[in-house]
C-alpha cells in the first residue's frame, strides 16, 4: 500500500475558507478505494483543536519558528489526522490567514514554514512508525516542503507532489527572512524561489517538487500562458513535462438531492420544484415567469460578479430572478445590497452551509461567471441537483459543463450554458439564451436530466491521483 502525507492549510469539515478545504477533506477517502493510505497534516487552529477527541503526541520540536510545537495523531470527521499544535503560530481568533485588520498576519511566512518544516521531518524520519512514500503539498502554504526535505536529507527517499489550487496566491516574503525561514541563499535566484525581489513559497514548490498538478486540464493549459500564469507562466512552461490537470470531484454523500437533510429530498424534477417554491418563500421572492438564478460565491472580481451587476437588468427584464449567498469585497456587498431593493432579487451577505444547499436545490440555474476558475465546485453541485450551470469558458468550468450549442442540443447532451469572452455583454447574451431555454420546458427538462446523470464524483480523479502517487514512488 502506498503511503501519502497530504499537507494543507485547511480541510473540510474542520476548517474551511474555500474549495481547497473540500478537496483536502474528500481526497483521503477517495484514494483509499485505490489502495492509498493517506494521512493529513493540518495546523492546530482553535477550531481544529476543539474538534479533536483522543490524541497522541508523536513528535516534538522545541524551536519551530518562534516557539515549541508538537504533532498530535488524531481521528476526526473520518480523517486520519496529524495536527501541528504550535500555539504561537496558530492559536488565534478570526480568519486563519487574516488578522483583525483584514490584512495577512505578518508572520504568515513563518506560520506555514512551520507546517512545511514538520512535513519534511516526517518525510525523512517518519512518525510513529509510519513513513510516507509521497508528500502531497497543497498550494503555497506547503510550498517550502521540497526545500526543507532536501535540507534535512530526505529528498532521495520521499517523493513530492505540489497541487496548485489557485496560482494567484504566491506566499511572498521579504528576502531578509531567508535565514529566519531556514532557506538557502543559493536558491534565491530566478531559477529557484526568487520572485521579483521576494521569496515565493509557491515558486519554491513549483521548482522543487517532483510532480506538479492542478485541478482541471484546462487550467493546466491556462497556467502556461501569460494571461493566467500570474507571473509564473515561465516556470510552468519549464516544468510542463511534469504537470498534469486532474479535475476535482465532490462528496456525493454530502451533496445528494435524494438524502440531503437541508432540503426537501428529491429524485425527480417534479419533486425538485417544491424546493424552488420553498426557497422563493423563504427569501420573499414572488412567483416569476423566468428562471430563478442562484449564486453561492465569494464576492470578488475574480468571480466575475461585477459583470453580473451589469447584466442583471437584462435577466430581470426577461422575468428572471436572482438569489445570492456570499460575502467578500465590501463594494460588491454594498452593490448587491442595493440590487436587493428589486422585488425579484434576494441577497444574503454571509455564509450558511445549509442555506447554500437550499439555494442550489431551489434554483433553476446557478451562475458562475468567473474570470478564472481553476476547477470550481459550485457548478458540480448544480449539476448534481439538476440546477443548470451558466459558466464562463475558463478552467474547470470549461471541462465540466457541456454548452447548449445547436449540436449539443440536437443530440441531447447539453448540461448548461457557457460564455466567452468574460465580459458583461457576453454574460448578457448567455443569460438571454438561458431564458430562451427555460421557455422551452421539454428542452430544459432534458438538460436537467443530463446534468443529474453527469459523473461529478471522485472516482476517475482518485484513480488518476493514485496512479501519480505510485509513479512518484517507483521513481524513488
Amino acid at each position: 500500500m502506498t503511503r501519502v502525507l497530504s499537507v494543507a492549510s485547511e480541510c473540510a469539515p474542520l476548517v474551511k475558507t474555500g474549495g481547497l478545504a473540500d478537496v483536502v477533506g474528500a481526497l483521503p477517502a477517495a484514494v483509499a478505494a485505490e489502495g492509498i493510505h493517506m494521512r493529513t497534516l493540518l495546523p492546530g487552529y482553535p477550531a481544529v483543536m476543539r474538534a479533536l477527541g483522543k490524541t497522541e503526541v508523536l513528535l516534538t520540536d522545541p524551536d519551530l519558528f518562534g516557539g515549541p510545537g508538537r504533532v498530535l495523531a488524531a481521528q476526526a470527521a473520518g480523517l486520519d489526522l496529524l495536527i501541528l499544535d504550535a500555539p504561537h503560530l496558530y492559536n488565534r481568533t478570526g480568519s486563519i490567514y487574516l488578522g483583525p485588520d483584514g490584512k495577512d498576519w505578518p508572520d504568515n511566512p513563518e506560520r506555514f514554514a512551520g507546517l512545511s518544516w514538520i512535513a519534511a521531518r516526517i518525510g525523512k524520519d517518519g512518525i510513529g512508525g509510519w513513513t510516507p512514500d509521497v508528500i502531497h503539498a497543497h498550494d503555497w502554504q506547503a510550498g517550502f516542503i521540497p526545500e526543507y526535505l532536501h535540507a534535512v536529507g530526505g529528498s532521495n527517499q520521499t517523493g513530492t507532489i505540489l497541487t496548485v489550487h489557485n496560482i494567484a496566491f504566491h506566499g511572498l516574503a521579504d528576502p531578509g527572512k531567508l535565514q529566519t525561514l531556514r532557506l538557502p541563499r543559493s536558491r534565491y535566484t530566478r531559477e529557484g524561489f526568487e520572485f521579483w525581489g521576494r521569496i515565493s513559497a509557491l515558486k519554491a514548490g513549483l521548482t522543487g517538487a517532483d510532480r506538479l498538478t492542478t485541478v482541471s486540464p484546462t487550467y493546466a493549459a491556462e497556467l502556461l500562458t501569460d494571461a493566467f500564469g500570474m507571473g509564473l507562466d515561465g516556470v510552468m512552461r519549464q516544468r510542463e513535462a511534469v504537470l498534469s490537470g486532474i479535475i476535482n470531484g465532490i462528496d456525493e454523500d454530502a451533496w445528494n438531492p435524494a438524502t440531503d437533510p437541508a432540503i426537501i429530498p428529491y429524485k425527480t424534477l417534479i419533486a425538485k420544484a417544491a424546493n424552488k417554491s420553498a426557497l422563493q418563500s423563504e427569501l420573499g421572492l414572488p412567483p416569476a415567469t423566468g428562471p430563478l438564478c442562484v449564486v453561492v460565491s465569494r464576492l470578488t472580481e475574480q468571480k466575475g460578479l461585477d459583470l453580473l451587476l451589469d447584466a442583471l437588468p437584462g435577466l430581470l427584464a426577461r422575468g428572471g430572478q436572482l438569489a445570492l449567498l456570499g460575502s467578500g469585497d465590501k463594494w460588491l456587498e454594498d452593490a448587491f445590497g442595493n440590487a436587493d431593493r428589486d422585488t425579484n432579487v434576494a441577497v444574503h451577505i454571509g455564509y450558511d452551509e445549509a442555506l447554500s444547499h437550499r439555494f442550489i436545490a431551489g434554483g433553476d440555474a446557478i451562475l458562475v461567471p468567473s474570470r478564472f476558475e481553476p476547477c470550481g465546485l459550485t457548478q458540480l453541485y448544480g449539476l448534481r441537483y439538476g440546477t443548470l450551470p451558466l459558466v464562463a469558458l475558463t478552467g474547470g468550468l470549461a471541462d465540466t459543463v457541456i454548452h447548449a450549442s445547436p449540436a449539443a442540443l440536437s443530440v441531447g447532451v447539453a448540461t448548461g450554458v457557457q460564455f466567452h469572452p468574460v465580459t458583461a455583454d457576453a454574460l448578457r447574451r448567455a443569460l438571454s439564451q438561458l431564458c430562451d431555454l427555460y421557455a422551452q420546458p421539454a428542452t430544459w427538462a432534458q438538460m436537467q436530466g443530463n446534468a443529474m446523470r453527469q459523473p461529478v464524483g471522485w472516482g476517475p480523479s482518485a484513480a488518476a491521483y493514485a496512479a501519480l502517487y505510485r509513479d512518484v514512488t517507483r521513481a524513488r
